[in-house]
C-alpha cells in the first residue's frame, strides 16, 4: 500500500465538485512560501533565551546534549539543533565570564595582602538577605530580617570602601587607626599604617640607621599597593559585570539579528569543532522534523504542546437502503479528508487575483503530512530507528490499517500562526473494526514563548542606546552578588560535565524525549486575539474532517444522519446522550442527586480545556 498522495491545492479535475473551480477562472495563488524552521522567529527568539535564563539553557543541555540517548521530540516550527548550538555556547561564554570574575579575586587576594577577603562579610550577608525573603516563614518577618541583613551588609561594605580609601591616600589614622571594627581584621602587615609607627615593623632594631628606614619605606610602598589593589578590586569587576551584561546586547545585534539570522551558515554557534555537538546536531535535525515519532510511552505527544479538547465519537456502518455498500477502509477515509483540509489554503474569491494572493491567512500555509507513532522500548541503539523513507512507508503502509495500540497512524495537520508563537496541530485517527467508525481527533496546541524571550530585542535595544552611567550604576549595583553567581555557574558547569562522563547515557538504551525544546521555552499564556485564532483553525479545520468522513461514508453507500448528529454535539464540546436513564439536567443552577453505585467502566478522564473554542 502506498501513501496517499498531499495535493498542494484541491482544485483538482479530480476533486469534489464543490470545491472545483469553475472552469475559465484564474488560477488560485500559490500557498506561502514556508519558512525554515531554522530560521523561523520562534528559533530565534529560544535562541536569545539561552542567553537570558539560565534554567532554560541548562534544560536544553540536558535534553539534547547530555541524555544522548533520547530522542529528540517533534520541534514544530522551530529548529532544536540550533538552540543547543547556542545554549551551548551561551554556556561556554558564561563559563569564561565567570572564571574571568574568580580569576580577579584568585589574584587579587595574594596581591592585597588578604585585604579582599574583607569583602567577603558584607556580601555573605547580602546574599543570606536575599536568601531569607525565600524562606518558608512569615513573610512580615522574612522582609524585616531580609531589610536588616541586606542593608547592615550595604553598610558595612560601604564604611569598608571608604576606609580602603581614606587609607589609601595617607588618612588610614583617621578611620582605621581609631580603633575601629575593621582593625581587629586588617592583617599585621598593615599595623604600620594603622599606628604610624616609623619602626612599626620592627626594621629599626635589626638593621641601623637609613637602610632600616628605607627599607621600611618600601615594604610600606608595597603594603599600600595591596590597599589600592584592594579599593580598585570592586571597580575591576564591576566591569567585567558591565562587559558580560553586554555580551547579550551584541548577540541580538549581530548573529541573532533579523537580518542575519536566516543565514544558518554564517552563525558562529554552529561552527563549533566538538565532535560530540556536531553528532548529536546532525542526529536531533534527522528527528525533529520526520513522520517518524519515537516517542515515551507516558507521553506520546511531547513537542506537540497542551492537549485542547481532544475529542472522539464512534458510529455503526450502516448500509443505505438504496444501494450495494462498498468496502470501506481507513486509507479511503483519509483521501477524502486531505483534499477537503488542503482547500483551506485558497482564498475566497476578492475580485481580483491580486487581491486574493494578498491574504495573509495563516491557513494559507497550512501543513498537511501522516505520520507514524513507534515507541523508543525495543529498539538496541538510537540509529537503529526506521527513519530511512523506505522504512517509514513499510511502517505507514502497516499502521494505517492494523489498530494497533503502540504503533499507531496519524493525519497531522498544523498551522503555525503568530510567526510560530502559536502553533495548532490537529491529529486525526480513522479505524473501522467489526462494522463500526471510529473517529479520533487530538488537536495540541503550543502556547507563546516565555516573555522575557518575546523582549530580547527590546532589552538589547534598551540596553545599547542606554546611556553609560546608567550602565555603571547596574554594573555596581550587582557586582556584591557576581562572586556568588559566578561559584554557581561553573559549579553547573562542572557538574553538566560531570554527569556527562560519569552517567554513561551514551551506553544507555534508547527512549523517548523526556523534554521538548519549544515547550520548556512556553510560557503557557496568551491574548485574546490568539485564543480566537486557535479556536478558528480549531473549528474550521475540524469542520473540513468531518466533512471529509461524511462524504466517504456516503460515496461507500454508509448512512450518514447518525455521523453527522454526533459530530455536531461532540465536535462543539458537548456530549452526544443516546439514552438517558435516571435524572438529566439541561441548563445553570441544577442539582441532581443519584444514589446507586457507579462501575470503574464509568470513569471518564478528562483532557485539558483550553481557550474560548
Amino acid at each position: 500500500m502506498t501513501g496517499m498522495k498531499v495535493p498542494e491545492q484541491p482544485a483538482e479535475p479530480g476533486g469534489p465538485a464543490r470545491l472545483r473551480k469553475p472552469d475559465g477562472s484564474a488560477p488560485p495563488p500559490p500557498q506561502l512560501p514556508p519558512i525554515p524552521p531554522g530560521a523561523s522567529e520562534a528559533t530565534r527568539l529560544l535562541c536569545a533565551g539561552t542567553y537570558l535564563d539560565d534554567s532554560f539553557r541548562d534544560a536544553v543541555i540536558d535534553e539534547l546534549y547530555v541524555h544522548e540517548e533520547r530522542f529528540a521530540a517533534p520541534s514544530l516550527g522551530i529548529d532544536a539543533a540550533r538552540v543547543l548550538a547556542h545554549a551551548l555556547r551561551a554556556r561556554r561564554l558564561q563559563l569564561g565570564w565567570a572564571a574571568a570574575i574568580l580569576l580577579l579575586w584568585i589574584v587579587t587576594l595574594p596581591l592585597s595582602y588578604g585585604l579582599t577577603a574583607l569583602y567577603v562579610f558584607p556580601v555573605v550577608l547580602m546574599a543570606l538577605g536575599r536568601a531569607v525573603r525565600r524562606a518558608p516563614v512569615p513573610q512580615w518577618l522574612a522582609r524585616y530580617v531580609s531589610f536588616c541583613l541586606r542593608w547592615y551588609g550595604r553598610l558595612s561594605l560601604a564604611f569598608l570602601w571608604l576606609s580602603l580609601l581614606v587609607t589609601a591616600f595617607g588618612g588610614a589614622i583617621g578611620i582605621l587607626g581609631g580603633g575601629g571594627p575593621f582593625l581587629a581584621l586588617l592583617p599585621d602587615v598593615l599595623n604600620s599604617l594603622a599606628g604610624g609607627a616609623s619602626d612599626g615593623y620592627g626594621y629599626g632594631s635589626a638593621y641601623g640607621g637609613g637602610s632600616g628606614a628605607a627599607y621600611a619605606a618600601g615594604a610600606a610602598l608595597s603594603v599600600l599597593f595591596g590597599v589600592w589593589v584592594a579599593l580598585l578590586l570592586p571597580l575591576f569587576v564591576a566591569v567585567v559585570v558591565w562587559l558580560q551584561d553586554g555580551q547579550f546586547a551584541r548577540v541580538l545585534a549581530h548573529e541573532l539579528s533579523r537580518e542575519r539570522f536566516p543565514d544558518v551558515m554564517s552563525d558562529p554557534a554552529e561552527r563549533s569543532e566538538g565532535y560530540r555537538f556536531r553528532r548529536l546536531r546532525d542526529r536531533v535535525r534527522i528527528e525533529q522534523h520526520g513522520p517518524l515519532v519515537m516517542y515515551r510511552a507516558a507521553d506520546p505527544f511531547c513537542g506537540v504542546g497542551y492537549p485542547y479538547k481532544t475529542w472522539s465519537l464512534s458510529v455503526e456502518l450502516n448500509p443505505r437502503a438504496d444501494r450495494e455498500a462498498a468496502p470501506l477502509d481507513n486509507s479511503a477515509i483519509l483521501a477524502r479528508i486531505v483534499p477537503l483540509v488542503a482547500a483551506l489554503r485558497v482564498p475566497s474569491p476578492h475580485g481580483s487575483p491580486a487581491t486574493a494572493a494578498a491574504v495573509r491567512d495563516r491557513l494559507r500555509g497550512l501543513e498537511i503530512d501522516e505520520c507514524v507513532f513507534l515507541p523508543a522500548e525495543g529498539l538496541p541503539s538510537r540509529a537503529a530507528a526506521p527513519y530511512a523513507p523506505e522504512a517509514f512507508a513499510a511502517h505507514r503502509a502497516a499502521a494505517v490499517e492494523e489498530g494497533g495500540e503502540t504503533r499507531r497512524h496519524f493525519l497531522r495537520i498544523r498551522v503555525g500562526g503568530w510567526n510560530e508563537g502559536i502553533v495548532t496541530t490537529v491529529f486525526v485517527r480513522v479505524h473501522t473494526q467489526g462494522g463500526m467508525l471510529m473517529l479520533e481527533v487530538a488537536p495540541h496546541v503550543l502556547w507563546p514563548l516565555r516573555q522575557p524571550f518575546q523582549d530580547a530585542d527590546r532589552l538589547a535595544y534598551r540596553y545599547r542606546h542606554h546611556h553609560h552611567f546608567g550602565k555603571a550604576v547596574w554594573a555596581l549595583a550587582h557586582t556584591p552578588r557576581s562572586a556568588g553567581h559566578a561559584l554557581g555557574t561553573l559549579a553547573r558547569g562542572l557538574l553538566s560535565a560531570w554527569r556527562l562522563a560519569t552517567a554513561g547515557h551514551g551506553a544507555a538504551l534508547p527512549e523517548g524525549p523526556g523534554a521538548s525544546v519549544r515547550e520548556l521555552g512556553t510560557y503557557g499564556e496568551s491574548s485574546l486575539f490568539q485564543d480566537m485564532d486557535v479556536a478558528r483553525y480549531l473549528k474550521t479545520i475540524q469542520q473540513r474532517v468531518a466533512a471529509g468522513v461524511t462524504t466517504a461514508l456516503r460515496e461507500a453507500g454508509y448512512q450518514t444522519d447518525e455521523f453527522e448528529q454526533r459530530v455536531v454535539h461532540v465536535a462543539e464540546g458537548g456530549v452526544y446522550v443516546e439514552s438517558a436513564q435516571g435524572a438529566v439536567g439541561i441548563g445553570d443552577h441544577n442539582t441532581i442527586n443519584h444514589h446507586g453505585t457507579t462501575g470503574r467502566g464509568a470513569e471518564k478522564k478528562g483532557s485539558a480545556q483550553r481557550g474560548n473554542g
